[in-house]
Order: structure tokens, then C-alpha cells, then sequence
């Protein structure tokens, strides 16, 4: 008998819906043409970017010449912290602690190379502190870069906020939006944002393509050098079929959120409910409403985080004990460290995403075999504590 499969990991990746597959398919076969080129291939291959490129500029009001073709939010990241940084005087940065690993690394790497780098506080919730962020731009810095909702515990952040800062201060500012889009209403626009980061299969488009969102008169340094793609800006083969997917998901992604976010919250709500109704001392990590609406990170007090999520995986049950780009390591999450909960709760946190297939009964199975898996592992476990 074929084991039950549970996939509740939806933050770390979805799967290629089919209406954006289907769109991608002539590009791998019939007009698989190079964007670059000049004969007929070429210009059906740019007439598709084109396409993709007004439908995401659609998702936040950009306009379409604003949106670079990336191989996803990291590149994305790296690349307008770099090409900011490196087109400013000042040799200040900011970015809040709980950043994504890609946007830590870069920071890191850039205090190396001489820059220096700040790091805006969160309270328990994880939202950022405006008090420190204020203090922080009493003086120049060449960026402000803040997430629009947190990859691990799902809080989303006041943008307009921080936004409105950033510009009576003359900073410009830069937010990952890549757990937001299709989730959080982001007008570029109107919320008066400098750059902007995505990816594309974190919204049911495929892997390996992305888009940095620069508004028009902001000078950003190149990050990769050799031809001239986009508008000479990121050298090499854009990838057309990638791009074609993720414009078609983006698309859907608006189309579907009045529809798809109200019913997955719904549920999101249910499983915390039950999670705090059936096991003690299980603390639920990040903003309780102002958060994902299919984000779910609880710590269990007395468990290892690792060891749950291997029980779970035993059961079918895919969940992540933090980001995607971190959960293969043992280290404690520095979004969870930098909210101020404890180590010992810190060692047992797990997240749960939820996803468009996502039924009840899905929860109820998760449930059923978190409590059996928290509550054998307790029975086992040399880490006392229940705070």
C-alpha cells in the first residue's frame, strides 16, 4: 500500500501549474529561438519576453521596462545590494535581522569588502522596530532593505511604513518580496519602492527564473558582464521558457489571490488552532494575523526541530524546520534567534506552508501525526524547558 503523501513545504517551492507548463512548452520545442537574436526566432523569442514582462510589471504596477530577467530571487538579491551599494557614496547599509540567507550572505560579504552593514531589530512578532530603523537613517546609507514578509515565520511587515521613511530620509529602499507576491498587495508605485525582488517558482511558476524590479532613474552597477540583455544591464541567454512560466503564473497568482488566499488562511487559522489545542507548550513563531495566510511555525518545547520533521517525512508529511536554504544545516534559526525566543525553542521550530491543494483533511492528518511525533520524542528527549 502506497503511503500517504502530505506536501506542507509550499514556501521552499511549488510545483509548475498547468496552465503555466502548457505556455512554456513551445519554447523547450518549436520557438525555441534566442531573445537576442534578429531573425524571426529571435523576435518571437523577445515578443514572449515581452509578454512575461508586462504581466509581472502588472502583479505591482510597474512598468514592463522596469522588470530584469534574473535566475531568481537570489541572484536578484545579490544583485541590487551590490549595484547599489557600489553606485553610492556611502559605505552604510540596512537591512533588517531577519533577512533572507541571501540577503545575510551578501552583507556579509560586503562588510569584507569594506561596506558596513546595520541590522534593524525586530520585536517578538517579527516586525521590524521603527525607532531603530529611524535611528539608523539619521545618517546616509546607500540602501534600506527590508522583506516584505518573512520566509520562515510568515510576518509581514508595515511596507508603507518603511517605505515613507526610506524617501523623507532620501534612502532608497529595496524589499524581497518573494513569499509575498500573489499573497500581500504591493503597488510600487503607490508605496513608493525603489527595487523589488521575486521568484518564480515560489507562485507555481518553474525553477531557476526571477525578476528585480528597478524603478526608472535609479542607477544600479551591473552585476555579471558580457552581452547586452537586458537593457545591458545582466549579460547572458535570458532564459525564455522560464520566463514565459513565470508570467503566466504571475497572472494567475492576481487572478486567483480573492479566491485561493481567503480558503488557504482559513485553514492556516484551523491547523494553529489545533496545534495549540492538542499539544502543550507548542508557541507559535511570527505575527499571529499579520502573517502569510499560509504560513504556520510553531516551536515545541523538550523536541528537536530536525527530529520532527524526520518522523513527519516518515509519515509523508514534507515540512521544513526554517528556510529552504538553510534546513539542510543544524544551525538555530537567526530569524527565530533575532525575535527573541529562546534556545530551547529555537531547537524545535517548525514550518508548515500551505499550498493551493491543501485540503483539511491534509491538516488533520498533520496534526494527528505531530502530536503522536512531538509526544514520542518528548518521552525521549534530555531538553527540559517550556519557554
Amino acid at each position: 500500500m502506497r503511503k500517504r503523501r502530505v506536501y506542507l513545504d509550499n514556501a521552499a517551492t511549488t510545483y509548475v501549474c498547468g496552465e503555466s507548463l502548457q505556455a512554456m512548452m513551445p519554447y523547450f520545442t518549436t520557438d525555441y529561438g534566442n531573445a537576442a537574436s534578429a531573425h524571426g526566432f529571435g523576435r518571437d523569442a523577445e515578443k514572449a519576453l515581452a509578454r512575461a514582462r508586462e504581466q509581472i510589471a502588472k502583479t505591482i504596477n510597474a512598468d514592463p521596462g522596469e522588470i530584469y530577467f534574473t535566475s531568481g530571487a537570489t541572484e536578484a538579491n545579490n544583485w541590487i545590494l551590490r549595484g547599489l551599494a557600489q553606485n553610492h557614496t556611502s559605505k552604510r547599509i540596512i537591512v533588517s535581522a531577519i533577512e533572507h540567507p541571501c540577503i545575510m550572505e551578501t552583507c556579509a560579504q560586503l562588510e569584507k569588502e569594506g561596506f558596513k552593514v546595520e541590522y534593524v531589530k525586530v520585536d517578538r512578532d517579527g516586525i521590524i522596530q521603527v525607532s531603530d530603523l529611524l535611528a539608523k537613517l539619521a545618517k546616509p546609507a546607500a540602501v534600506v532593505s527590508i522583506m516584505t514578509a518573512n520566509n520562515e515565520v510568515g510576518t509581514i511587515q508595515f511596507l508603507n511604513t518603511v517605505a515613507n521613511l526610506c524617501r523623507e530620509k532620501g534612502t532608497l529602499f529595496h524589499t524581497d518580496a518573494t513569499q509575498a507576491i500573489g499573497s500581500v498587495f504591493i503597488d510600487v508605485k503607490e508605496m513608493k519602492i525603489d527595487a523589488l525582488s521575486m521568484s518564480g517558482h515560489k507562485i507555481y511558476g518553474p525553477k531557476g527564473i526571477g525578476a528585480l524590479y528597478i524603478k526608472n532613474g535609479v542607477k544600479v552597477a551591473k552585476l555579471m558582464y558580457g552581452g547586452h540583455q537586458e537593457r545591458g544591464l545582466r549579460a547572458g541567454t535570458v532564459n525564455v521558457a522560464g520566463a514565459v512560466g513565470f508570467g503566466v503564473a504571475a497572472e494567475i497568482a492576481m487572478r486567483d489571490a480573492t479566491i485561493n488566499n481567503p480558503r488557504v488562511k482559513g485553514l492556516r487559522d484551523y491547523m494553529i488552532t489545533q496545534i495549540e489545542q492538542k499539544i502543550e507548550h507548542a508557541h507559535l513563531n511570527g505575527h499571529r494575523s499579520q502573517r502569510l495566510p499560509n504560513n504556520v511555525n510553531f516551536s515545541f518545547a523538550g523536541v528537536e526541530g530536525e527530529a520532527v520533521l524526520m518522523m513527519l517525512d516518515m509519515a509523508g508529511i514534507a515540512v521544513s524546520t526554517g528556510s529552504a536554504c538553510t534546513s539542510g544545516t543544524l544551525a538555530r534559526s537567526h530569524v527565530i534567534a533575532a525575535m527573541g525566543v529562546s534556545e530551547v525553542l529555537n531547537q524545535g521550530s517548525i514550518r508548515f506552508s500551505l499550498g493551493r491543494n491543501t485540503t483539511k483533511d491534509d491538516i488533520d492528518y498533520t496534526v494527528n501525526e505531530l502530536v503522536k511525533a512531538v509526544k514520542k520524542l518528548r518521552s525521549i528527549s534530555a531538553i527540559r524547558g517550556d519557554k
